[in-house]
């Protein structure tokens, strides 16, 4: 029986990368093939030379159309054959490579904002809710919106075998948080990648849109982030909490290095308000929400253990994100 294989791509639009997708039908058994598509509809080439390649790099079951069919993530290559220069994820392959020895491993917390006909689900029309609160992990009626796409966008993540490690409600009504990981560098990627697809794509069914903007609702409102838990192998083991300082020493010497891949728009988002600090300054500590780097109380306790950067709003690119930790840690 024929396989419909939805090939799924970044595209080339600034300053936020944008999924986009389209069906290839296989034969029974066919693994996907490189494949093709018009570059100059998704800045990335002009009509003149528009025609892109995709090379399939991750392929997991469709929990959409279910029996045999496919999601297929793939890297852009131009016509020559090199990684187009929209390609993150190659970037971060190179980096990745160079030092596999350290290990690396994310789990990234990706929030979400839920909007209907212009204006975040939970809110009344051109409204506003009540103050935050009772929303974050909160259940009834009064306080949550959009469980049912909630539950469904798990359910095919893990149909999917992506590695879904959690949900939650978070504080601004009708914003929601799930958690990617812990996974490697590359792989974080592609199953944030494809989640996201996965959430977009859902919504559609419900006539939803899923906004992933740094402050979705201005004002005394929480923004969106994608916070990112980091570790090496050094940091996992015994004695791994002075790596840990370390890591956050290097990492507050290159403060314009990681802001510059962790979000348009992430000056209204880390203001020192709402759970995050000052993108004009760079703390760390532990258990502390309001700094750049959180360093959990239990890694504290046992010596060892992760960091969570908090910077990273919710329209990163994951591969340009682990590229810079890794670089800034690692090197």
């Amino acid at each position: 029986m024929p396989i419909k294989a939805e090939y799924i791509w970044l595209d080339g639009a600034k300053p936020t990368k944008q999924l986009r997708s389209k069906t290839k039908i296989l034969a029974d058994g066919q693994e996907p093939p490189t494949w093709g598509y018009d570059g100059s509809s998704t800045e990335q080439a002009d009509g003149s030379a528009s025609d892109c390649v995709l090379k399939p790099v991750f392929t997991c079951p469709d929990p959409i159309r279910g029996g045999d069919n496919v999601l297929v993530m793939a890297e852009v290559f131009n016509a020559e054959g090199a990684a187009h220069s929209t390609n993150t994820r190659a970037v971060l392959r190179d980096v990745a490579e160079k030092h596999t020895s350290h290990e690396p491993l994310f789990g990234i917390e990706q929030e979400y904002t839920m909007i209907s006909d212009g204006w975040p689900a939970g809110f009344p029309s051109q409204g506003y809710a009540g103050p935050q609160g009772p929303f974050y992990c909160g259940v009834g009626v009064k306080n949550i919106t959009g469980r049912e796409i909630v539950e469904a966008h798990m359910d095919a993540c893990l149909k999917a075998g992506l590695k879904l490690s959690g949900i939650n409600a978070e504080v601004m009504p009708g914003q929601w948080e799930f958690q990617i990981g812990p996974a490697g560098p590359t792989e974080v990627g592609d199953h944030l990648w494809v989640a996201r697809w996965l959430l977009h794509r859902i919504a559609e069914d419900y006539g939803i849109e899923i906004s992933i903007e740094p402050k979705p609702m201005r004002g005394d409102w929480n923004g969106a982030g994608c916070h990112t838990n980091y570790s090496t192998k050094a940091m996992r083991e015994d004695g791994g909490m002075a790596v840990i300082n370390a890591a956050c020493e290097a990492l507050g010497k290159n403060v314009d290095k990681h802001l510059e891949v962790y979000g348009a728009g992430l000056e209204d988002r880390l203001t020192g308000a709402h759970e995050t600090a000052s993108f004009k300054e760079f703390l760390y500590g532990v258990g502390n929400r309001g700094a750049s780097i959180r360093i959990p109380l239990h890694v504290s306790q046992a010596g060892k253990g992760y960091l969570e950067d908090r910077r990273p709003c919710a329209n990163i690119d994951p591969y340009e994100v682990a590229r810079v930790l890794i670089e800034t840690t690692c090197g």
